[in-house]
């Protein structure tokens, strides 16, 4: 499922230990835009915070898993992020600029060269 919108909160940081080991996560509040919007709260895991780096008052694309569990008479719900795509709409693609340059064609594009093909 994806949902997208835009990063009204970023909460701290938790983390601790369990049987397999130390864990991480972190939750972040994301507001659709929409005429009725929405506030979803979702949770990125370990390594993959650092991996993308979400900050406050960005619009992105979050690709989330749901999943439910029972606890003691209660069912508890996790929104849990596996992608997340930045929104470059706003943007001309024209003068965006790819972080790596492994295509220099993409490049030779850029500044106005001729098309490599």
């Amino acid at each position: 499922m994806e949902i997208k919108g835009k990063i009204i909160d970023c909460l701290p940081v938790k983390s601790g230990q369990s049987s397999n080991g130390e864990w991480r996560k972190q939750e972040y509040v994301l507001e659709t835009a929409s005429q009725y919007s929405k506030k979803i709260c979702f949770m990125v895991w370990g390594e993959k915070i650092e991996q993308f780096a979400i900050q406050k008052g960005e619009s992105i694309e979050v690709s989330i898993d749901l999943e439910s569990r029972e606890y003691n008479g209660r069912w508890y719900t996790d929104v849990k992020a596996w992608k997340v795509s930045r929104d470059t709409s706003g943007e001309d693609p024209m003068y965006s600029v790819r972080a790596d340059n492994s295509h220099p064609e993409t490049f030779a594009i850029l500044n106005g060269d001729d098309i490599p093909f």
